[in-house]
């Protein structure tokens, strides 16, 4: 491809052979082989996703301040032509050890204890291709409202997906979210803490990337790793040694879930506008 030969030159790195990584839907992806090492190249549309990279840039960095897992480097960020593209520092895949999940799961508790000044970021972001609105609030229970719950909301009402009734149920349960969640500081948030975000490493430990950082409820970081399966019991146990957890959180899980099965519903349709609409109707009076 010219525009790899473009990127390779713009960056001044020396690229041998290089191999497509298969795997995302929104970035073409690349093991880039060079004189230095090994390097994870990302390009998309930066007129279709801008900034996209930039702010993943400044997430990563984000992390790495205050956390102590594994967090790829930034090589370099930049764009050619209509592509922006990312490199990244590669990360081999490797065996598990013995204490990988109670390792993760403190190194995700120390993230979220060390205090944050606001819910929110100096900055808006991207959570898969959506964008994320990050702007700063005193409290959680209006950040997640005004930040995450209505703009989605507002998407699935614009293009018909839900109704007027629907709409009242949401409005609902966002006035009835103070009594739902407890009262916590700001925690700094990975943001996207799925099984797919996360891997082990050639060290036998998990590192994370692909953040759609803020600052914000710890629970809903929790709510994240409990998607599509899951993680280790070993994980949400060494968690809540570190930093434990609110009486409930398991029940809560469902209200911390909300904004991913917005995300979902707003990016795939189908049955998670379904979840949505039956998840709201559950706050009717």
């Amino acid at each position: 491809m010219d525009i790899l030969q473009d990127i390779f030159k713009d960056c001044g790195i020396n690229v041998q052979p290089y191999e497509q990584v298969h795997g995302g839907d929104i970035n073409l992806s690349y093991c880039l082989f060079t004189s230095t090492g090994k390097y994870f190249l990302k390009i998309n549309d930066k007129n279709k996703y801008p900034l996209m990279f930039t702010r993943e840039a400044s997430g990563l960095n984000k992390l790495r301040e205050f956390c102590t897992l594994k967090i790829p480097q930034v090589i370099k960020l930049g764009s050619c032509n209509d592509q922006q593209y990312l490199i990244l520092e590669w990360m081999e895949n490797g065996t598990p050890k013995k204490d990988m999940w109670e390792n993760f799961g403190r190194g995700l508790a120390m993230m979220h204890k060390q205090p944050q000044e606001y819910f929110g970021l100096n900055e808006d972001n991207y959570i898969g291709s959506l964008n994320q609105n990050n702007d700063p609030h005193n409290d959680w229970y209006s950040f997640y409202t005004e930040c995450r719950i209505k703009p989605l909301v507002k998407k699935l009402f614009d293009t018909g997906d839900l109704s007027a009734t629907n709409i009242r149920d949401a409005d609902l349960f966002c006035n009835n979210l103070k009594t739902i969640l407890p009262s916590e500081s700001p925690s700094l948030l990975h943001g996207d803490l799925w099984a797919g975000n996360y891997m082990i490493t050639s060290s036998g430990y998990a590192t994370i990337f692909d953040p759609a950082v803020y600052c914000g409820h710890r629970e809903m970081d929790i709510g994240m790793t409990k998607l599509f399966g899951g993680f280790d019991q070993r994980f949400y146990d060494a968690y809540n040694e570190a930093y434990h957890l609110e009486n409930g959180w398991e029940k809560r899980l469902r209200i911390t879930q909300l904004y991913p099965l917005l995300v979902h519903a707003v990016l795939f349709g189908g049955h998670y506008i379904y979840e949505v609409k039956y998840f709201f109707s559950t706050f009717r009076n």
